[in-house]
Protein backbone atom coordinates (compact mmCIF):
# COMPACT_ATOMS: atom_id res chain seq x y z
CA UNK A 1 0.00 0.00 0.00
CA UNK A 2 1.42 3.23 -1.20
CA UNK A 3 1.62 6.51 1.69
CA UNK A 4 -0.40 8.96 0.68
CA UNK A 5 1.47 12.68 0.50
CA UNK A 6 0.20 15.16 2.45
CA UNK A 7 0.88 18.33 -0.10
CA UNK A 8 2.06 21.85 1.00
CA UNK A 9 -1.43 23.03 0.68
CA UNK A 10 -3.12 21.14 3.12
CA UNK A 11 -0.39 22.05 5.22
CA UNK A 12 -0.63 25.18 5.30
CA UNK A 13 -4.56 25.49 4.85
CA UNK A 14 -4.35 23.24 8.37
CA UNK A 15 -2.31 25.36 10.25
CA UNK A 16 -4.11 28.97 9.20
CA UNK A 17 -7.64 26.96 10.28
CA UNK A 18 -6.31 26.02 13.22
CA UNK A 19 -4.65 29.50 14.34
CA UNK A 20 -8.29 31.34 13.18
CA UNK A 21 -9.64 28.68 15.39
CA UNK A 22 -7.59 29.68 18.17
CA UNK A 23 -8.38 33.16 17.90
CA UNK A 24 -5.21 33.87 16.20
CA UNK A 25 -5.29 36.24 13.55
CA UNK A 26 -1.97 37.34 11.18
CA UNK A 27 -2.98 41.27 12.37
CA UNK A 28 -2.53 40.33 16.21
CA UNK A 29 1.19 38.59 15.16
CA UNK A 30 1.60 41.39 13.12
CA UNK A 31 1.48 44.09 16.01
CA UNK A 32 3.54 42.22 17.90
CA UNK A 33 6.50 42.44 15.29
CA UNK A 34 5.34 46.26 14.83
CA UNK A 35 5.92 46.87 18.28
CA UNK A 36 9.23 45.11 18.47
CA UNK A 37 10.77 46.35 14.80
CA UNK A 38 9.42 49.75 15.11
CA UNK A 39 12.01 51.63 16.86
CA UNK A 40 14.51 50.01 14.48
CA UNK A 41 12.75 50.94 11.52
CA UNK A 42 11.48 54.51 11.00
CA UNK A 43 9.71 53.27 7.76
CA UNK A 44 8.04 50.04 8.87
CA UNK A 45 3.97 49.99 8.64
CA UNK A 46 2.03 47.65 9.96
CA UNK A 47 1.45 46.15 6.33
CA UNK A 48 5.16 45.55 6.17
CA UNK A 49 5.00 42.99 9.14
CA UNK A 50 1.11 41.67 8.09
CA UNK A 51 3.54 40.73 5.08
CA UNK A 52 6.33 39.03 6.81
CA UNK A 53 3.96 36.97 9.09
CA UNK A 54 2.55 35.42 6.10
CA UNK A 55 5.99 34.96 4.64
CA UNK A 56 6.66 32.98 8.18
CA UNK A 57 3.56 31.28 8.14
CA UNK A 58 4.68 29.77 4.95
CA UNK A 59 7.48 27.84 6.06
CA UNK A 60 6.94 24.18 6.58
CA UNK A 61 8.96 23.43 10.10
CA UNK A 62 6.79 26.80 11.54
CA UNK A 63 3.45 24.74 9.93
CA UNK A 64 4.57 21.51 11.46
CA UNK A 65 5.30 23.37 14.81
CA UNK A 66 1.45 24.63 15.02
CA UNK A 67 -0.03 21.42 14.01
CA UNK A 68 1.83 19.74 16.66
CA UNK A 69 1.42 22.02 19.44
CA UNK A 70 -2.00 23.15 19.07
CA UNK A 71 -3.25 19.28 18.80
CA UNK A 72 -1.54 18.79 22.17
CA UNK A 73 -3.14 22.06 23.58
CA UNK A 74 -6.57 20.36 22.41
CA UNK A 75 -5.95 16.73 23.80
CA UNK A 76 -5.35 18.10 26.99
CA UNK A 77 -8.46 20.31 26.69
CA UNK A 78 -9.97 16.87 26.27
CA UNK A 79 -7.73 15.07 28.93
CA UNK A 80 -6.41 12.64 25.84
CA UNK A 81 -2.89 12.94 27.04
CA UNK A 82 -1.40 9.91 29.88
CA UNK A 83 -0.26 10.93 32.85
CA UNK A 84 1.72 12.85 33.98
CA UNK A 85 1.78 14.76 30.81
CA UNK A 86 -1.71 15.73 30.99
CA UNK A 87 -1.16 18.09 33.90
CA UNK A 88 2.10 19.13 32.84
CA UNK A 89 0.28 20.52 29.87
CA UNK A 90 -3.04 21.36 31.54
CA UNK A 91 -1.49 23.28 33.84
CA UNK A 92 1.85 25.15 32.06
CA UNK A 93 4.09 23.73 34.42
CA UNK A 94 6.47 26.32 34.64
CA UNK A 95 9.75 23.22 34.28
CA UNK A 96 8.00 21.58 31.50
CA UNK A 97 10.16 23.53 28.80
CA UNK A 98 8.99 21.29 25.46
CA UNK A 99 6.48 24.13 24.51
CA UNK A 100 9.72 26.53 24.26
CA UNK A 101 11.65 24.06 22.55
CA UNK A 102 9.17 22.99 19.46
CA UNK A 103 8.65 26.96 19.57
CA UNK A 104 12.59 27.71 19.31
CA UNK A 105 13.21 25.20 16.87
CA UNK A 106 10.57 26.84 14.52
CA UNK A 107 12.75 30.08 14.79
CA UNK A 108 16.21 29.24 14.54
CA UNK A 109 15.83 29.53 10.68
CA UNK A 110 15.91 33.25 11.39
CA UNK A 111 19.01 34.43 12.87
CA UNK A 112 20.46 35.53 16.29
CA UNK A 113 17.60 38.74 15.90
CA UNK A 114 14.60 35.86 15.98
CA UNK A 115 16.15 33.97 18.85
CA UNK A 116 17.03 37.08 20.92
CA UNK A 117 13.20 38.24 20.27
CA UNK A 118 11.84 34.84 20.97
CA UNK A 119 13.25 34.79 24.33
CA UNK A 120 12.30 38.73 24.87
CA UNK A 121 8.75 37.35 24.07
CA UNK A 122 8.46 34.47 25.92
CA UNK A 123 9.33 36.39 29.13
CA UNK A 124 7.00 39.57 28.71
CA UNK A 125 4.36 38.24 26.77
CA UNK A 126 3.26 41.11 24.55
CA UNK A 127 -0.41 41.47 22.72
CA UNK A 128 -2.06 38.12 22.04
CA UNK A 129 1.11 36.27 23.73
CA UNK A 130 -0.41 37.47 27.06
CA UNK A 131 -3.70 36.90 26.32
CA UNK A 132 -2.98 33.54 25.45
CA UNK A 133 -0.78 32.61 28.51
CA UNK A 134 -3.10 34.03 31.17
CA UNK A 135 -6.87 32.36 29.57
CA UNK A 136 -6.67 30.25 32.51
CA UNK A 137 -10.39 28.30 32.54
CA UNK A 138 -10.43 29.13 28.89
CA UNK A 139 -8.81 26.69 27.29
CA UNK A 140 -5.30 25.43 27.10
CA UNK A 141 -2.79 27.08 25.18
CA UNK A 142 0.39 25.89 26.71
CA UNK A 143 2.18 25.71 23.21
CA UNK A 144 0.11 28.09 21.54
CA UNK A 145 1.64 31.35 23.63
CA UNK A 146 5.01 30.21 22.94
CA UNK A 147 4.23 28.90 18.71
CA UNK A 148 2.94 32.65 18.20
CA UNK A 149 5.84 34.50 20.15
CA UNK A 150 7.90 32.11 17.67
CA UNK A 151 6.06 33.12 14.71
CA UNK A 152 6.49 36.87 15.73
CA UNK A 153 10.16 36.88 16.34
CA UNK A 154 10.63 34.57 12.59
CA UNK A 155 8.68 37.50 11.43
CA UNK A 156 11.04 40.32 13.04
CA UNK A 157 13.88 38.82 12.42
CA UNK A 158 13.13 38.37 9.06
CA UNK A 159 12.25 42.30 8.33
CA UNK A 160 15.19 43.04 10.84
CA UNK A 161 17.75 41.15 8.03
CA UNK A 162 15.30 42.49 5.19
CA UNK A 163 15.82 46.08 6.25
CA UNK A 164 19.61 45.92 6.49
CA UNK A 165 19.93 44.61 2.94
CA UNK A 166 17.57 47.15 1.52
CA UNK A 167 19.89 49.75 3.04
CA UNK A 168 23.32 48.28 2.18
CA UNK A 169 21.32 48.04 -1.32
CA UNK A 170 20.93 51.54 -0.86
CA UNK A 171 24.19 52.30 0.08
CA UNK A 172 25.94 50.45 -2.95
CA UNK A 173 23.74 52.69 -5.34
CA UNK A 174 25.16 55.49 -3.89
CA UNK A 175 28.62 54.84 -4.17
CA UNK A 176 28.47 54.21 -7.92
CA UNK A 177 26.05 57.37 -8.57
CA UNK A 178 29.00 59.23 -6.96
CA UNK A 179 31.44 57.10 -9.11
CA UNK A 180 29.36 57.32 -12.30
CA UNK A 181 29.45 61.53 -11.30
CA UNK A 182 32.98 61.49 -10.93
CA UNK A 183 34.37 59.59 -13.73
Amino acid sequence: MEKRRVTSKEVTEAALRLLAERGVTVKAIAEIVYEMQSPYNKGLTIDDCIESVEKVLQKREVQHAILVGIELDKLAERKMLSEPLQTLVETDEGLFGVDETIALGAVLGYGSIAVTTFGHLDKHKIGIIKYLDTKRGQGVHTFLDDLVASIAASAAGRLAHNFRDEEERKETEIMQEKEEAIS
